[in-house]
């Protein structure tokens, strides 16, 4: 039968992502619009977005922290274009964001010496074979296959390369072991639902090493330059930006890193969003068609949660057949108004994908799974 109560929040997009709960634009009301951003009260807001974080995130005191540009994808450019170069590059990578920061390296840096260690969709490659001299590129949690990294021991402490971090589907849903990592990288849309178009970079003393002390052969554009003169442009990290942000987007991450203390600082951020998993694992194991893409539960992720259909009679169709009908069931909960954007990433495996992150309420988690039974049953009516 089809279900009567759908989620309060139908939004379960892998980015932008879901506002935290109980979110207005009454939220912005004090943000200095009109002021720029190199004011006292501009520089003031950015800094405290860069102290706040590094508080709720535990990152180390000599560890520095700065807002650019261009998202995740700005962050990750800016650390590869500037670092890259010195030594040979691992690019380790099982799904779309992590195999185009391997393009990147092969046809934009022109790295000589590339290795690229890939694995199919919902599967993790074998993480030892990572080579600790080269520089390693990493995503921690594979945000387009629902496939993440359970720690930090397969990294060495006494590595001579780089561990460059692509984290955005990761930070502040997951422990990050920061001892372990030189660049890591996110996005201000993920986890606390902020805005887009805005990126975060932390940097180790390592990564800050290698900036003072190499020249990459290749032209930087501006927005990619973290140092000038063998010396790290301190001001990037102290809230002296590149280009201009949005001022209303940097409140909207202010109010977000405040939501954050008030339900726990980050254990409560990680327990809210395996609390969603944990949701979603119980209805799958008693799901005669759903399956999780990712089928080891060591290595699932809680925030980008990627389903796909096990059921025979679907999987006898023509892949023509099982696109258009997986299509259907999420274009049927869109107009329903239970759940917007959860198709598969265009370059994954057919299914679907459903945002756990932290301001995604379990409540409408639990509201959605009775739907997609329901919508389910629906096509298969069909075949």
């Amino acid at each position: 039968m089809k279900p009567t109560t759908k989620p309060n929040n139908p939004c379960f997009s892998s980015g932008p992502c879901a506002k935290r709960p109980g979110w207005s634009l009454d939220a912005l009301k004090d943000a200095p619009v009109g002021r720029s951003h190199r004011s006292k009260i501009g520089k003031s807001r950015l800094a405290q977005v860069i102290a706040d974080s590094k508080k709720v995130l535990g990152m180390p005191a000599d560890y520095v922290l700065g807002v650019v540009p261009a998202s995740d994808t700005g962050a990750i450019e800016m650390a590869m274009w500037s670092m890259l170069g010195e030594r040979p590059v691992d690019v380790i990578c099982w799904e779309s964001f992590g195999s185009g920061w391997a393009g990147d390296c092969k046809s934009q840096l022109k790295i000589k010496d590339l290795r690229v260690l890939k694995a199919d969709y919902g599967k993790l490659p074998d993480l030892s074979q990572a080579d600790w001299s080269h520089d390693v590129i990493f995503t921690w949690n594979g945000t387009t296959s629902g496939v993440r990294v359970t720690d930090g021991e397969w990294i060495p402490a006494n590595r001579e390369g780089l561990a460059i971090c692509d984290a955005t589907s990761a930070v502040f849903a997951m422990q990050m072991p920061w001892d372990k990592l030189d660049v890591v990288t996110w996005s201000w849309q993920k986890v606390l639902g902020g805005e887009a178009a805005h990126g975060m970079i932390a940097l180790s003393p390592r990564a800050v090493k290698r900036l003072e002390t190499y020249t990459p052969d290749r032209s930087l554009p501006k927005i990619f330059q973290m140092a000038k003169g063998g010396k790290l442009a301190a001001g990037i990290f102290e809230g002296e930006t590149i280009n201009t942000p949005s001022m209303l987007c940097v409140e909207d991450a202010i109010d977000g890193l405040k939501w954050a203390e008030s339900v726990g600082g980050l254990q409560g951020l990680i327990g809210r969003s395996e609390a969603n998993l944990a949701a979603i694992e119980k209805w799958v194991e008693a799901s005669d068609w759903a399956a999780f893409l990712a089928e080891d539960k060591a290595v699932r992720s809680s925030t980008s949660i990627c389903l796909k259909i096990k059921d025979a009679a679907y999987l006898a169709l023509s892949a023509d057949d099982q696109a258009k009908h997986a299509k259907t069931i999420v274009s049927m909960l869109d107009k329903e108004g239970v759940a917007y954007d959860i198709g598969s990433y265009r370059d994954a495996p057919v299914g679907f994908r459903i945002w756990g992150g932290a301001t995604v309420e379990t409540s409408d988690i639990e509201a959605l799974l009775p739907w997609l039974d329901y919508a389910y049953d629906q096509v298969k009516a069909s075949f």
